[in-house]
């Protein structure tokens, strides 16, 4: 009986010697069973201290999807929950979240559901209406930190969000910054003109940042999302006025179909807590820009623009007309800011691919599985406004399909 109790220790030993091992490891996440895979990516990647968690939707194991609503997300958060554990950690340990609803008339019913799987110090958290989801009505992306007492929320004074969601997440060496919405914070109201709204959303930005003891400076990765009724020149040159010219955050401008309590703009993202860990890279072939980087690091972890099918260059522009071509040319483009950064696809942890056209998911992940032969980063992928015109205007340029932002992690993070 001794001698099995010293083999169970020694076992166990062995285990924890591995995990531990394993936790500085790129490696993929899967629950032992899962709703099957849409396309070729990982459930989740655990990548150093933080677990990317693909976008989740609303099927269960066996592939059917509930009715109602209520359980659609609660499915949608167990799968999410799947994953998460299925990396050795729990709820309490997500520090960041993205909800895409089809519909945002199902806002208040998906936070009372969301709110029972957060009861305490939820995660910061953007939500976003889009046009189409592959085949869910809802859909949910999340951050997890390993170390789950470095993370600590952030308040706002005079900030009452009225929903399960923390202003700003803090980590050791992140933070992680809610959808700050272009709305007064007093009472909630949106003004009528469009340069007011950004303003007060990106003042949103910065009072979360500042309550966590950063500066705008510290930002590595913004997302603007914003409806057809803010002019994007408008919401470019206040944004230029908050950073730096050429060293401005990566950032994903996207246009979505609706945001919540009537909002037209928000603004989302991450920093860097040690400011002498973010470092901005560019390309040669890329001029400096006043609205984006293309891609920052915080420490180890680089955070890349979107990209879409455009040749840069003097007489560039997006020149192909399906999704396919595009995409060859995204996936260049990408690989050109990967490279300035010594790094490759196969440091890819994490991406959000965005459609023109959700008919075209299949083409897409026929091509994009080409370029991951290692681990498959986490994805999320969504159509997030009705589908526009695919003819050339009179210089032959065609419209932009799609576009790819990512996250990838130094090698030396890998071992």
């Amino acid at each position: 009986m001794r001698r099995n109790a010293l083999f169970g220790k020694w076992i166990a030993l062995v285990s924890m010697a591995l995990s531990a091992s394993l936790w500085g490891q790129v490696r993929a996440v899967a629950p032992p069973s899962g709703p099957p895979l849409a396309g070729p990516y990982s459930p989740g990647v655990m990548a150093g201290d933080y677990l990317y968690v693909s976008g989740q939707g609303a099927h269960s194991a066996d592939g059917g999807m509930a009715t109602s609503f209520e359980d659609q997300v609660k499915q949608t958060l167990e799968n999410v929950k799947a994953v998460v554990e299925a990396a050795g950690l729990t709820m309490d340990h997500v520090v960041y979240t993205q909800v895409y609803l089809e519909n945002m008339d199902n806002f208040d019913r998906m936070n009372r559901v969301y709110a029972r799987y957060f009861p305490k110090d939820p995660p910061a958290r953007a939500v976003l209406g889009v046009a189409k989801l592959p085949g869910t009505p809802v859909e949910i992306n999340a951050v997890a930190i390993r170390d789950a007492s470095s993370r600590r929320p952030v308040t706002v004074p005079g900030y009452a969000a009225g929903e399960p969601v923390s202003p700003g997440m803090l980590t050791g060496d992140r933070l992680f910054v809610s959808g700050m919405r272009g709305r007064r914070m007093s009472d909630g109201v949106v003004p009528p003109s469009p340069a007011d709204q950004v303003t007060l959303a990106l003042d949103g930005m910065k009072a979360v940042v500042e309550a966590a003891g950063l500066k705008m400076a510290n930002m590595v990765f913004v997302n603007p999302y914003l409806t057809a009724a803010i002019p994007s020149g408008v919401m470019n040159h206040l944004y230029a006025g908050r950073f730096e010219f050429g060293n401005t955050p990566a950032r994903a401008t996207i246009q979505v179909s609706s945001l919540p309590e009537g909002a037209q703009i928000e603004f989302t993202g991450v920093a860097v807590v040690d400011l002498s860990q973010r470092k901005a890279v560019r390309p040669k072939n890329m001029p400096p820009s006043p609205t984006a980087s293309p891609c920052v690091f915080a420490g180890d972890t680089l955070y890349c623009s979107a990209k879409g099918g455009f040749i840069p260059g003097v007489n560039g522009g997006i020149v192909t007309a399906t999704v396919p071509q595009q995409l060859h040319q995204t996936m260049r483009n990408l690989l050109d800011n990967l490279e300035e950064a010594d790094m490759d696809f196969s440091s890819v942890v994490s991406t959000n691919v965005y459609l023109d056209d959700l008919s075209d998911f299949a083409a897409m992940n026929g091509l994009y599985a080409k370029y991951f032969t290692g681990v498959k980063p986490a994805r999320t992928t969504v159509q997030q406004i009705r589908p526009g015109g695919r003819s050339p205007d009179a210089d032959g340029i065609y419209p932009e399909l799609e576009q790819i932002s990512l996250i990838a992690v130094k090698p030396s993070a890998k071992h």
